[in-house]
């Protein structure tokens, strides 16, 4: 909802959010209260729309979140970030398990979202992936680690956004006062 407020009027929107996590001692009590609802709220830290597997729990075939954009100004393909998130124990298999879906789903990049602190084997796994390289001339990594701590401090990943001036993750309201004159809107 914080994010259709915030397209629709921009910083003319004042609200507050109350119960979200505005800390990392916030993220980890929820993570710990509710590891679901912890996954849903790091997607909605990147922007991503949550896998149709996640609104309901269970296996998640590697994947919890999608971002989605276009990054060819001649073709109308939309590409894919894939994100999968974590609050537990985590090690290299999970960067080599994101490699593998990434891989399979035929994505252009994936983004490993973490509670805690990457292993240095961990970052030296996702390096090692590689670049994907956009037909806009920009490369991008492959496979990204962020941690929740870096989310909050506003980090964000490294990925195509707009080439067309459209976000492919998720239709957008109209902005309001672009369109003449609008009534006002309600909340």
């Amino acid at each position: 909802m914080k994010h259709r407020l915030e397209d629709t009027f921009g910083n003319e929107v004042e609200y507050d959010v109350i119960g979200e996590p505005v800390d990392l001692a916030g993220a980890k009590e929820l993570a710990n209260q509710d590891r679901y609802q912890f996954q849903w709220w790091a997607l909605g830290l990147v922007g991503a729309r949550p896998a149709k597997s996640e609104q309901k729990k269970g296996p998640d075939k590697g994947i919890d979140g999608y971002i989605y954009s276009h990054d060819d100004l001649k073709k109308k393909e939309t590409k894919e970030v894939i994100i999968q998130v974590k609050s537990g124990h985590m090690n290299i298999s999970n960067i080599r398990d994101l490699r593998g879906v990434v891989k399979r789903e035929e994505a252009q990049i994936g983004v490993f979202i973490t509670l805690r602190e990457p292993t240095k084997p961990m970052k030296t796994e996702a390096v090692s992936s590689g670049y994907y390289k956009s037909p806009l001339g920009h490369n991008y990594p492959k496979i990204q680690i962020l941690t929740i701590k870096e989310l909050l401090e506003g980090k964000k990943m490294d990925h195509p956004v707009r080439a067309r001036g459209i976000d492919a993750t998720f239709r957008k309201a109209e902005r309001y006062g672009q369109k003449g004159e609008q009534k006002e809107m309600e909340l």
